[in-house]
C-alpha cells in the first residue's frame, strides 16, 4: 500500500460526508472518526467504504462512524485542519474529570496547568543556576551587561509567572486564554507592585506568618496587598473563578455586544475580587503551607532527607511525585528557596550508579544493552527506563537504590542544602543549589556533591557485590513468558489477560469492526472486575484521552490494543480513571485503567473488554488460550514471530 496522504484522505472524507457544512461535530476514538452530521443521507457511504484507506463505515447511535484503524489520529488532525473545525468542547473537558477522586482531580488540574511551563521553567532555572555558579567563582562580574541581560532572561518566567499560568490555567478551565493572561498581567502590573510597597494604613495579622499590609482601599474597602510577582496559586484560583464569571456573562450578554462586553466585565470583576478576597486568602494558604514545610524540615532536616530521598522512586512508580511539584514551586516563590523535593537530588545519580553496577556485573548481552542507555538517561534525570527496565524487575537493585538515596537525602539535610531556583533534571539540577545571596560557595552547595558521591558509591557497591543474581538476564528483566532463540531474538511472546472475567470469542463481540478482525486479531473478556492491567511488559504508546482505550508496544514489537466497552467513547471519560500515561514503561500486571462497571451498564453500554494485536500481520500467527475464564495471572494470547 502506498504511503498515506492524510490531507488527500481528509478531503475525500469531507467531500463524501456532505462537506464540512454538513458536519455538526467530529470526535475520534481509537479506530474511527465519529461524525455527527446534519443530514446523513447526504453522505456517500458506499464510496467511503470502497476507499482503500477506510476499513468500514458504521451508522449507529446518531453517529456516522468512519473506521480508519490505528492511524485515526493522523486522519482526525487532517480532517479538523481542512474543515477548520473547533477543538474539544468545554463540556468534553469537564467530563474528563468525572469519575475521578478529589485527589486525582486536584493532581490532574495542577499537572495540566504546570506541565506546559515546566520545560521553560527548567530552562530559565538553568540560566539562573549557571549564572550564580559563574558569579560565585568570580568568573563574571554580576554588574556587567552580560550578566544583567542573562539574569533578565533567567528571571523572565519567574517574575511574570502569573501571566504564563494565566494562559495555561485558562486553557484548563475553558476560559479565553488571552483573558487569563490579562488577569495575570494585572497582578504583576507596576501599579499593583507599587501599591504593595507603599506606606501601610494598617497591618492585618501582624506578627504572624501571614501578616499583610493594607496600603489602599477600593470604594472604601481595605485592599490586602500581597505580592503576586512569581506567585503560583493566586492566578490559578483567579482564573478558576474568572472562567465561571465569563461563562455567566456569555449567557446573559446580547450577541451584538458580547465580543467586547464579556471580556471587559470578566476582567474587571475577576481582578477586583481577586485583589479583595481570592488573592489574599490563597496567598495566606500558600504561606502557611510553606511555613509548615519549613517547620517539619527544621524539626529534623536529616529525617526529612531520609524520607524524601528514600521514598522518591516509590512515588515515581505510583505516579505520585507530580503532587509535589506545586508544593516545591510554591515554596520557591513564597520563600525564595525550596527545602523539600531538593532532598531527591541524589536519586538519579544513585540510580545511574546502581544500573552501571548491573551493567558491569551481568554477563547477559541483552541486559547490558538495556542497562547502559538507562544509566545515561538517569544521569540526565530521567530514571524511569532504569526503574522499569532494570532495578525494579531485579528487586534487590531497586531496594539498594532506595536505601542509598535515603542516605544521600540525609546528607543533604545535614548540610542544610536547598534549591534556590527551579533547575533542570539530573546533572542540570546541581546549579540550582547555589545561594545567589551568599558571598561565596559554602557547604550548602558542596554538600550536594558529597551526598551524591556517597549515595552513588553505596548504591554501586551494594549492587555490584550483592544485587545481581547469577541468573540475571534480559529475559528475567523482561519478566515475560517469551521464547528466545539462540540468536537472541524473541520467537514467541505470551500475554496474560488484561482483565479477569469470561472469555468471549472476538467474532461474537457486538461491534462489527472488532468482530470482523479489521482492527486486529485477538479475544474479548466479559469483565468480572473493574481494573485493566498490562498483559505484558512494554511501553504505553497510546492512551485515549477518555481513558476507555490503551495501547502497549511489547518487546516483540506487538502492538496491543485494549478497548474497554463498546461505544464507551461517548461517555467522555466518565467512569474511567487512567493509572498511566502515554510514554510510561509498564510491567506485566501493572494497573493501566480502572473503570466503573456499574456506571457503564447503568448507562446502557456493553462493558466487554476487547484485547487485540493490532499489527497481527507482522507475525506468523496470533493464538489464544482455550480457557473459558480469563485471569490476569494466566496466559490468554500469544504471538508467533
Amino acid at each position: 500500500m502506498a504511503k498515506k496522504d492524510y490531507d488527500a484522505l481528509a478531503k475525500f472524507i469531507l467531500d463524501h460526508v456532505g462537506g464540512s457544512e454538513n458536519v455538526v461535530s467530529l470526535r475520534h476514538c481509537v479506530t474511527r472518526l465519529r461524525f455527527k452530521l446534519k443530514d446523513e443521507s447526504r453522505a456517500d457511504t458506499e464510496a467511503l467504504k470502497n476507499h482503500e484507506w477506510i476499513i468500514d463505515v458504521i451508522q449507529k447511535g446518531g453517529q456516522y462512524q468512519v473506521v480508519i484503524g490505528n492511524d485515526v489520529e493522523d486522519a482526525f488532525d487532517a480532517v479538523m485542519k481542512l474543515g477548520k473545525f473547533a477543538g474539544a468542547s468545554e463540556d468534553a473537558k469537564v467530563a474528563d474529570d468525572e469519575g475521578k477522586s478529589l485527589f486525582d482531580r486536584l493532581v490532574d488540574m495542577i499537572s495540566s496547568i504546570l506541565t506546559p511551563v515546566i520545560p521553560l521553567l527548567a530552562g530559565c532555572g538553568i540560566i539562573k543556576g549557571l549564572l550564580a555558579f559563574c558569579t560565585a567563582l568570580k568568573w563574571i562580574d554580576p554588574t556587567s551587561g552580560f550578566a544583567q541581560i542573562l539574569s533578565a532572561a533567567g528571571d523572565s518566567l519567574f517574575y511574570f509567572f502569573p501571566v504564563f499560568l494565566g494562559y495555561t490555567s485558562a486553557e484548563k478551565f475553558g476560559m479565553n486564554k488571552l483573558l487569563g493572561m490579562a488577569i495575570g498581567a494585572t497582578l504583576v502590573h507596576p501599579t499593583i507592585v507599587n501599591l504593595k510597597a507603599a506606606e501601610p494604613l494598617f497591618t492585618l495579622f501582624e506578627g504572624s506568618p501571614i501578616a499583610t499590609n493594607v496600603t489602599t482601599t477600593f470604594l472604601g474597602i481595605p485592599v490586602l496587598m500581597v505580592s503576586y510577582t512569581s506567585s503560583v496559586m493566586p492566578i490559578i484560583a483567579a482564573t478558576f473563578f474568572g472562567a465561571r464569571v465569563e461563562k455567566f456573562f456569555k449567557k446573559i450578554v446580547p450577541d451584538v455586544v458580547k465580543m467586547f462586553v464579556v471580556p471587559a466585565a470578566t476582567l474587571a470583576i475577576t481582578v477586583v475580587l481577586t485583589l479583595l478576597l481570592v488573592g489574599p486568602v490563597v496567598t495566606w494558604a500558600s504561606q502557611l503551607i510553606a511555613a509548615g514545610i519549613t517547620a517539619v524540615q527544621k524539626f529534623s532536616p536529616v529525617l526529612t532527607g531520609v524520607l524524601v530521598g528514600g521514598l522518591w522512586q516509590v512515588l515515581v512508580v505510583f505516579g505520585l511525585h507530580h503532587a509535589f511539584t506545586p508544593i516545591a514551586l510554591n515554596s520557591l516563590m513564597v520563600q525564595g528557596y525550596e527545602n523539600l523535593t531538593c532532598y531527591m537530588a541524589a536519586v538519579p545519580f544513585t540510580t545511574m550508579a546502581v544500573v552501571l553496577a548491573v551493567y558491569l556485573r551481568t554477563k547477559d548481552k541483552k541486559l547490558k544493552s538495556v542497562a547502559l542507555p538507562a544509566a545515561i538517561s538517569s544521569f540526565f534525570g530521567v530514571s524511569e527506563p532504569s526503574i522499569y527496565g532494570v532495578t525494579l524487575p531485579l528487586k534487590r537493585p531497586f531496594a539498594f537504590t532506595l536505601v542509598s538515596s535515603a542516605v544521600g537525602g540525609a546528607i543533604l539535610g545535614m548540610f542544610g542544602c536547598m534549591r534556590y531556583t527551579q533547575g533542570g533534571l539530573g546533572f542540570f539540577n546541581i546549579p540550582a543549589f547555589i545561594n545567589p545571596a551568599a558571598p561565596e560557595l559554602d557547604m550548602t552547595f558542596y554538600g550536594v556533591f558529597i551526598a551524591i558521591g556517597v549515595a552513588m558509591a553505596m548504591g554501586f557497591l551494594l549492587t555490584f557485590f550483592f544485587g545481581v543474581p547469577a541468573h540475571a538476564t534480559a529475559r528475567n528483566v523482561a519478566d515475560a513468558t517469551s521464547d528466545v532463540g539462540a540468536d537472541g531474538q524473541i520467537k514467541q511472546e505470551v500475554f496474560v489477560a488484561p482483565v479477569a472475567g469470561e472469555v468471549v470469542a472476538l467474532e461474537d463481540v457486538d461491534d462489527e469492526v472488532f468482530a470482523s478482525g479489521s482492527v486486529g486479531k485477538g479475544v474479548a473478556v466479559k469483565p468480572s472486575e473493574g481494573t485493566v492491567v498490562a498483559p505484558a511488559d512494554g511501553e504505553v504508546t497510546m492512551l485515549f484521552k477518555t481513558g476507555h482505550a490503551v495501547g502497549i508496544t511489547t518487546a516483540s514489537g506487538a502492538e496491543l490494543l485494549i478497548h474497554i466497552g463498546i461505544d464507551t467513547v461517548q461517555l467522555n471519560g466518565r467512569g474511567f480513571t487512567p493509572q498511566v500515561k502515554a510514554g510510561d514503561v509498564v510491567k506485566k500486571g501493572q494497573p493501566l485503567v480502572t473503570f466503573d462497571r456499574a456506571l457503564l451498564t447503568s448507562e446502557g453500554y456493553d462493558d466487554t473488554v476487547i484485547f487485540v494485536v493490532s499489527n497481527a500481520g507482522n507475525f506468523q500467527d496470533v493464538v489464544r488460550s482455550q480457557e473459558a475464564a480469563a485471569r490476569t495471572d494466566r496466559e490468554l494470547l500469544a504471538v508467533l514471530v
